[in-house]
């Protein structure tokens, strides 16, 4: 017997959503966006990896686990766009690039080597939700980041580690899968996810 084909999507995750459907928990179902209201999912549906509610940007969903899991372990690419406060050094994207220490999990833990380089032009992206007050009192910069490993939150406390806290993260690659023109909110059911 043929087992079902899996259904796959990708979406623009909106700032001040989490990355899960539903909440098991009525208390934190009231105050808090879940990706149900994007789109009617079919049944077992699940995200690959993560954006924490703050984060934006690329997220795949499937309803293959095997190959949510293969993902999560793999190494695949994740690249992002990230606005600073303060305007980040050359030393400052240096120490990024070789690995620089976090917290995690109650340990210190070293990130690897990873690409980092700064936009000397801000890139074109949808307005940032009024919640986030940016640029106000300091001047910010952006660069873009690529890593292949997912520790939670890692990208904000790589920059706060070097002195420049994220103000804004757009997630805006995934292994050869681009974010693109995809609105905040959109949903795109994809074909086949390989990478």
């Amino acid at each position: 017997m043929l087992e079902p084909a899996h259904i796959h999507f990708k979406i623009h995750k909106p700032f001040g959503m989490l990355s899960q459907m539903h909440s098991n928990d009525d208390k934190e179902s009231r105050n808090k966006r879940f990706l149900s209201e994007l789109y009617n999912f079919p049944e077992g549906i699940m995200p690959i990896g993560r954006l924490d509610e703050k984060s934006e940007g690329l997220l795949l969903l499937t309803t293959d686990g095997k190959l949510s899991d293969q993902i999560n372990r793999s190494g695949v690419e994740k690249e992002y766009y990230v606005q600073l406060d303060g305007e980040i050094t050359n030393e400052a994207i240096k120490l990024l690039q070789h690995g620089v220490e976090i917290g995690f999990h109650g340990k210190k833990y070293t990130t690897k080597k990873t690409s980092v380089h700064g936009l000397s032009i801000p890139p074109i992206l949808p307005d940032p939700d009024k919640k986030l007050r940016i640029g106000r009192h300091r001047p910010t910069s952006w660069i873009s980041i690529t890593i292949t490993e997912g520790k939670f939150r890692q990208v904000r406390k790589m920059t706060a580690a070097v002195g420049f806290p994220t103000l804004r993260l757009i997630r805006i690659r995934i292994g050869n899968i681009n974010l693109k023109e995809l609105s905040p909110g959109k949903v795109i059911p994809v074909k086949e996810l390989s990478f």
